[in-house]
């Protein structure tokens, strides 16, 4: 019998990883694992974070690195490397994604609303990952 691993979680390297993993909580409504969250008072000392859904799933988790090149996309000069997908219910929730993720410290890369067949926004996280916003359901 053959055995397969199986994801545990996507790591994403940063520069500074409690802004990313609060960009990503609060954007994908997730929580810190326990031992992970904000400290009550002093310095954030972690260089790694786990955050998880509400059935305690690792979902994402956090790197320290010490320079880390933002993605350039659409422009090759930087790849991607990595990107994520999010699917909303409709346009206005579409809308709504994108404002909080602004509000967060994305920054809007394309929009690509006015495609009838696949309406989406490519947002950059606070640390330069791509991360695309589209309407409907899993494929």
């Amino acid at each position: 019998m053959t055995r397969h691993p199986a994801i545990l979680h996507t790591v994403l390297d940063t520069t500074d990883v409690r802004e990313l993993a609060e960009f990503y909580r609060q954007l994908l409504d997730l929580r810190y694992r326990a031992g992970d969250e904000p400290p009550a008072s002093g310095p954030d000392t972690l260089e790694w974070l786990v955050l998880v859904d509400a059935d305690d799933r690792r979902c994402l988790a956090f790197q320290q690195v010490e320079a880390l090149a933002p993605s350039t996309w659409p422009s090759h000069d930087v790849p991607q490397q990595l990107h994520l997908d999010t699917t909303v219910e409709d346009r206005e929730a579409l809308e709504q994604a994108k404002a909080l993720a602004l509000s967060l410290g994305g920054r809007l890369v394309l929009d690509r609303t006015d495609d009838e067949e696949e309406p989406l926004y490519v947002i950059a996280d606070p640390s330069g990952h791509p991360l695309c916003i589209f309407v409907g359901g899993e494929e």
